[in-house]
């Protein structure tokens, strides 16, 4: 696996990470309405059965800039 391939998984685990967590906090600090619209975002990520299928898509804005 290259360099970049592995730096963008691990990228990708850490906003997965985040996500799950801050879903957690926002319910645990009923805040029902920023959890649900976070979870709109991210449902694919949140569902278990779609994560690994999600495609995620990289855009390096300043190479597109060039």
């Amino acid at each position: 696996m290259s360099t970049d391939v592995q730096r963008l998984s691990a990228q990708r685990d850490d906003i997965y990470d985040w996500c799950c967590d801050r879903f957690k906090e926002l319910l645990a600090n009923d805040d029902h309405a920023s959890a649900l619209a976070l979870a709109d975002e991210f449902f694919e990520w949140l569902d278990p059965e779609q994560l690994e299928d999600e495609e995620t898509l990289y855009t390096h804005y300043d190479e597109l800039r060039s």
